[in-house]
């Protein structure tokens, strides 16, 4: 599915880093260096609170750029509506589960680790939920080991939309 230097993301969650990256390019970045430029206009640096604190912010900004640069070079884009025809859980998946113990159904996404958010109800590949699911059938009965013990799961239904 992916090679090791590779990143899983789904469309969504890529096109969500490309937006944070413009928006550090051409809002946050030339915002910061105006304040440079102002804190400059004051004189003596060396005392110069605002400058020493907009430099920090610039160097901020500007790892974020890296690092999110860096994940989208090894993005491998997987489009979960193109995987239709499986039938096993894989990434991108909507898997509802039946937790067993309480008697709730819980449905959940597998996206990439910078995507999760479990308020949205995605799940990082490499959690341990998604990596009991990952490769089971419908009505399989999974055990998931978690912080507050052994948690069983029925899968329900698995869709690619």
């Amino acid at each position: 599915m992916t090679t090791p230097d590779r990143v899983p993301m789904t469309p969504q969650g890529y096109e969500k880093l490309k937006k944070e990256i413009d928006q550090l390019k051409s809002v946050e970045r030339p915002k910061i260096l105006q304040e440079l430029e102002e804190a400059r206009a004051h004189g003596d640096l060396s005392e110069n609170a605002e400058y020493h604190a907009a430099k920090e912010r610039l160097g901020h900004v500007k790892g974020r750029m890296l690092d999110l640069e860096l994940r989208l070079s090894r993005a491998e884009i997987i489009d979960p509506k193109k995987m239709g025809g499986h039938t096993r859980v894989v990434f991108g998946a909507h898997v509802t589960l039946l937790d067993l113990e309480q008697d709730v159904e819980i449905t959940y996404q597998i996206v990439g680790d910078h995507e999760s958010d479990i308020a949205q109800g995605k799940i990082s590949v490499s959690s341990p939920i998604a990596r009991s699911i990952i490769g089971k059938n419908k009505q399989d009965a999974v055990k998931v080991k978690t912080p507050k013990g052994i948690k069983e799961f029925e899968i329900l239904a698995i869709e690619y939309k």
